[in-house]
């Protein structure tokens, strides 16, 4: 039997808008990371497909890379890239 890890998703700005929501809790596999975690949110959230590969995502509050471990019970906050002069 797969272990399940609980997490809560953020989405900020206009990846709020893309989602249709600001936060949604899901139950995911123990050995997932944020790469795979980007892919279930772009088939469940298709409108975000054109935004995913660029977004920042913290993990409990820490930048975090692709190849990140999610641990059990995160708090995911995704943003969109920011653009500045």
């Amino acid at each position: 039997m797969e272990t399940i890890n609980h997490i809560k998703l953020l989405f900020f700005a206009t990846l709020r808008d893309q989602a249709g929501m600001k936060s949604v809790e899901l139950d995911i596999p123990a050995d997932m990371t944020l790469v795979q975690l980007k892919e279930k949110l772009v088939a469940d959230y298709p409108n975000l497909r054109g935004h995913i590969k660029s977004v920042l995502i913290t993990i409990n509050r820490e930048y975090s890379s692709d190849d990140a471990m999610i641990p059990s019970n995160a708090e995911i906050a995704l943003f969109p890239p920011v653009s500045g002069g």
